[in-house]
């Protein structure tokens, strides 16, 4: 797994989730790409239910994928993105499982993601049967729209916690641009913006996912996570259950085996530095900001040797 903190290449805000009148979206190919490039946005993958939608532009990257289905149970059913795919599979409606629908997408050149794996009632064993997916869908904001079920970080980390290797992508999930679209995005970072580039970097993890945050680097240093991002309210450290750390702007709350650097104007964190885990051997950060909004980065690999009882937590 790669560091897009480390090395070069160019940062491309992309959109990897969104729907057009080829399936059940509201905006033509067109429209929606105007609409997101219009917008800032540097890729769009136009994710239309089985099919595979190509709309070349100038204005912004379109890459050609495809949203597919696959049952899980009688009542369950999950959807996988199919991200960089130029075919259909034979199969319709239905893959016989997420495994299946996975391992296609893999084999015809894409990258295979699960979509809003929370609020499609899934389980962290459905994700683990599936090794070809590289990661899950970790914020979807159409979901937040419907019923404020955007988030799968509980998952996420259910999944990491298995030892299982799991990026985090955000999206719209947009069908009705300029209501449930520029809700979240990827940023990735690529050597250059094209197709073959944008999915090898899906593919190496060279990339954070945010709903509003941007997270300008992020090292591991002997003294522990260093972070420096735009002003936030909190910035954690997730790594298991009770284990990790946070650093907290708000003079009423601690900072848990975290340091604050540097605050701008109002007192908001703008670089600190987390401490490693006591027990685990990776961790993910996230950065909120005084809106709510967030930012994740990547599970990485921490030092095994990461000492510090409860005396040195404050």
């Amino acid at each position: 797994m790669s560091s897009p903190f480390q090395g070069g290449g160019e940062w491309l805000k992309c959109q990897f989730h969104a729907h057009t009148t080829n399936s059940d979206g509201e905006a033509t190919p067109e429209g929606l790409a105007e609409h997101y490039g219009r917008a800032g946005y540097d890729v769009l993958a136009i994710t239309d239910h089985w099919h595979v939608t190509q709309h070349p532009t100038e204005r912004i990257l379109v890459i050609g994928s495809s949203e597919l289905s696959a049952r899980v149970d009688e009542t369950l059913e999950a959807d996988i993105l199919a991200l960089g795919v130029l075919t259909l599979p034979e199969v319709k409606d239905y893959f016989p499982t997420i495994g299946d629908a996975a391992g296609w997408i893999v084999e015809n050149g894409g990258v295979a993601f699960l979509a809003h794996p929370y609020w499609s009632g899934l389980e962290s064993e459905q994700y683990l049967s599936a090794p070809a997916l590289s990661g899950i869908e970790v914020y979807n904001g159409g979901s937040q729209q419907t019923n404020g079920n955007a988030s799968s970080v509980e998952f996420w980390d259910a999944v990491l916690h298995r030892d299982a290797t799991c990026l985090g992508i955000a999206c719209d999930d947009c069908h009705y641009p300029g209501y449930d679209s520029r809700l979240a995005w990827t940023m990735v970072r690529a050597p250059e913006r094209t197709q073959a580039a944008v999915l090898e970097a899906l593919r190496s993890g060279s990339f954070y996912a945010s709903s509003g945050p941007v997270v300008h680097d992020m090292a591991i240093t002997d003294a522990g996570v260093e972070v420096r991002c735009s002003p936030a309210r909190a910035v954690t450290l997730r790594s298991g259950p009770w284990d990790g750390g946070r650093a907290n702007a708000d003079p009423r709350l601690m900072h848990w085996r975290a340091t604050v650097t540097e605050e701008d104007g109002d007192g908001l964190i703008t670089a600190c530095t987390l401490r490693f885990p006591e027990l685990w051997k990776w961790g993910r950060v996230e950065i909120q900001a005084a809106d709510g909004t967030t930012a994740w980065t990547n599970p990485m690999p921490l030092p095994l040797d990461t000492s510090g009882g409860p005396e040195s937590n404050l």
